[in-house]
């Protein structure tokens, strides 16, 4: 399996909340990791603890796209147009993501492979917010709207 067919299987596993795949797809040291609070998970068992235990649900998850080297254009199984590139060890997706309370959040999420497998992930969250109308004559939409 080459590096982009391993983070195209590995993403849509996420998406689809495939642990089977997940796992198989996992080095066995993986890590995830969130700055924004500080912690790190060590191992899918933990991970999907934190999944079942998650207030009122887990979140619905949108991938936007898979950025790599070089852009190519795909559809996903929810025909949402998503670019997909890349090479090398070092990769990164784009979510949004709904949560059960009715928050939306841009997600930000750093692969790193080795040997064959996913191995560390750091994921950044990030709250949509209006555009302040001051800057308006120098911006455009950029189009990336709530998920519901």
């Amino acid at each position: 399996m080459t590096n982009e067919e391993l983070v195209r299987a590995y993403i849509r596993a996420v998406t689809e909340l495939d642990r089977a795949t997940e796992d198989r797809l996992r080095h066995r040291d993986w890590t995830a990791e969130w700055p924004q609070s500080g912690e790190r998970v060590r191992g899918s068992e933990r991970f999907r603890a934190i999944q079942d235990a998650y207030p009122g649900g887990y979140p619905t998850i949108e991938l936007e796209r898979v950025t790599g080297a070089e852009d190519r254009w795909s559809i996903t199984p929810s025909n949402t147009v998503m670019r997909v590139v890349g090479s090398g060890e070092y990769w990164w997706a784009e979510f949004r993501m709904g949560y059960p309370d009715g928050v939306d959040y841009h997600c930000v999420t750093l692969l790193e492979l080795r040997d064959g497998r996913v191995f560390r992930e750091i994921v950044y969250w990030a709250p949509p917010f209006a555009a302040p109308e001051w800057r308006s004559r120098w911006v455009e939409s950029g189009g990336h709207g709530p998920i519901r």
